[in-house]
């Protein structure tokens, strides 16, 4: 067990600042190296690729931070499916680690970091060996081939290695955490690309061809008189915003817990709880294990081995499991066949979808308030260490945590299952780049925003630093 303990607390990391409060433009400098980075390795191509099957689900490389056939083509994937597999493990008591103890919060950090350079070195050979990511067909040779096989895991290891590491810098040195940031940069490069694309695209009637971007195809359509592509750009833009609107809207949903300093009389702060109590956390979770479904069951079904469902001529699924849970345009559907009644089984499958994400995310919100110290008796630890109580009852960490319980499940189950419903019915209405995206953009930075105020309040004045432990 010591030898166990040895390699956990040995494990590669990013040094984190000698200072415990770091500048406004520290971290703002970190943020920006970081992120430039990231789209730098998103346009490298993987030396020796030929054929990218992984083409076909973009829809996942958004959510997974990811630009198949790059260096990155693994994205957050690794990092996100090894938090999934300890939260079960942990969740289920076959761990058994006291993560409100800072010896078990240390463990579960190194478990999840090798867990993840496992799965960095399990995908990459996967997603090589198995047809996603294979090499140039024109190079001849069985030796030469099974070296670019090898070469291309490489490159695919020393991309997820660096998403990993770059993650940690801006955990420790930036703003926010780095799957959040990779996650709202891919998603507003793809809105702005899908939005204001001006470069020929889909077809409308009669063969006419109009720009890729909704915005330069919606007047176009309106010229050439197809109201059917008009129907369809407008929707998309309408329910874009739309999404926009509801997401900012429950973010800023929160209740207010009063609270009163014990010692000092007449003065008290409000404890915020929001209404998306675990944030964007179960969205990222589930769409993961959604995008995971999607490309395990591609590869199985390549083998010939359909388990998992089968996939059509156009590499989209068409039977079993990954048929149910992929997402459908439901309003392109309806737009485009003009008529409500287009079958039992769109409307079927979208609400197949929207379940499965509603029960998936309220799930993982549910492991995360447990693993993430959000749990009532954590958050009543830490209004007493910082000398708060609530007016009227005696200072008593029990009584809190019996209070905060009223409040913390009801908002970790309804948070969980609102936020479900909210990104399945983004994707079903066909919203710019990919509906789980704008919903995770969207709250990943009004979080950002908030820690960005949160941080030049600090800075402007010195007594709020010191009153946060800065």
């Amino acid at each position: 067990m010591s030898i166990w303990k040895a390699v956990l607390n040995n494990l590669p990391e990013v040094e984190g600042p000698s200072q415990k409060f770091l500048p406004f433009k520290e971290k703002l400098k970190w943020t920006l190296i970081v992120l430039v980075i990231f789209f730098i390795l998103g346009v490298m191509p993987l030396f020796g690729l030929g054929h990218n099957q992984l083409e076909r689900f973009q829809f996942f490389s958004v959510i997974l931070g990811a630009e198949f056939g790059s260096i990155i083509s693994l994205g957050i994937g690794p990092i996100v499916t090894a938090s999934i597999v300890l939260q079960l493990l942990n969740g289920s008591g076959i761990l058994k680690l006291d993560l409100t103890q800072s010896e078990g919060k240390k463990t579960f950090q190194g478990l999840q970091k090798m867990l993840a350079i496992f799965f960095i070195i399990f995908e990459s050979t996967v997603f090589v060996m198995m047809g996603g990511l294979s090499p140039d067909p024109s190079l001849i040779g069985v030796p030469v081939y099974a070296q670019l096989q090898l070469l291309l895991i490489f490159q695919l290891f020393l991309g997820g290695v660096m998403i990993l590491f770059m993650d940690e810098v801006v955990s420790k040195w930036g703003f926010g955490s780095g799957i959040g940031l990779f996650i709202a940069a891919g998603v507003s490069k793809g809105i702005f690309v899908q939005a204001f694309n001006w470069l020929p695209g889909p077809s409308g009637i009669a063969g006419l061809t109009y720009s890729a971007g909704a915005v330069p195809a919606l007047f176009q359509s309106l010229a050439a008189g197809d109201p059917v592509t008009a129907g369809i750009m407008i929707s998309t833009l309408i329910f874009t915003v739309l999404v926009f609107v509801i997401a900012v809207y429950g973010q800023s949903m929160k209740v207010e817990i009063p609270l009163s300093f014990g010692m000092v009389r007449g003065h008290g702060v409000r404890w915020p709880l929001s209404f998306f109590y675990t944030s964007n956390i179960p969205v990222i979770l589930v769409s993961a294990l959604i995008a995971n479904f999607q490309l395990l069951g591609s590869f199985l079904d390549n083998k010939g081995l359909p388990l998992l469902g089968t996939f059509n001529s156009f590499g989209q699924p068409s039977s079993g499991f990954i048929y149910w849970v992929q997402p459908i345009n439901l309003v392109r559907t309806i737009i485009q066949q003009q008529n409500l009644l287009v079958g039992w089984t769109p409307y079927l499958q979208a609400l197949f979808y929207i379940l499965f994400l509603m029960i998936g995310a309220m799930m993982f919100a549910m492991f995360w308030v447990q693993t993430a110290g959000m749990d009532a008796r954590s958050q009543a630890k830490q209004m007493m260490s910082s000398g708060l109580q609530i007016p009227g009852f005696r200072r008593d960490e029990r009584v809190l945590e019996r209070l905060l319980s009223r409040y913390i499940w009801p908002l970790t189950i309804m948070g969980g299952l609102s936020i479900g419903l909210l990104a399945g019915f983004a994707d079903i209405t066909g919203t710019l780049s990919s509906g789980t995206g704008i919903l995770l953009a969207v709250m990943i930075i009004y979080r950002l925003y908030e820690e960005i105020s949160k941080q030049h309040m600090m800075d402007m004045n010195p007594m709020m630093r010191k009153f946060m432990g800065g």
